[in-house]
């Protein structure tokens, strides 16, 4: 996630890794498709980690209503409902940038 951030491939606000899925909050650049950049990623996460992943992703775009901070918020607090820590500030797997 922090390559393809830091050569501005995407822009990631929030990502949160969790033992069977993953939580993004992130936008394209402009010249890149977002489908790509997701399939690059899981390519390479297989190659390096053996990560076994579903065919296809599930997208969410963000209305101008809709925070980001909200959002983030229910992200954050997916590993505490999933009942793998008290809260979800102790979860280690994250990247915010």
């Amino acid at each position: 996630m922090r390559y393809d951030h830091d050569r501005h491939d995407w822009y990631v606000h929030l990502f949160l890794l969790m033992p069977d899925h993953a939580h993004a909050l992130l936008a394209a650049a402009p010249d890149k498709a977002l489908a790509t950049l997701i399939g690059n990623w899981k390519r390479y996460a297989t190659t390096k980690y053996g990560i076994s992943w579903q065919k296809n992703f599930i997208d969410h775009r963000l209305r101008s209503d809709e925070s980001w901070e909200e959002k983030a918020a229910h992200i954050r607090a997916n590993p505490a409902r999933a009942g793998l820590v008290r809260d979800g500030e102790s979860w280690p797997y994250v990247f915010e940038a």
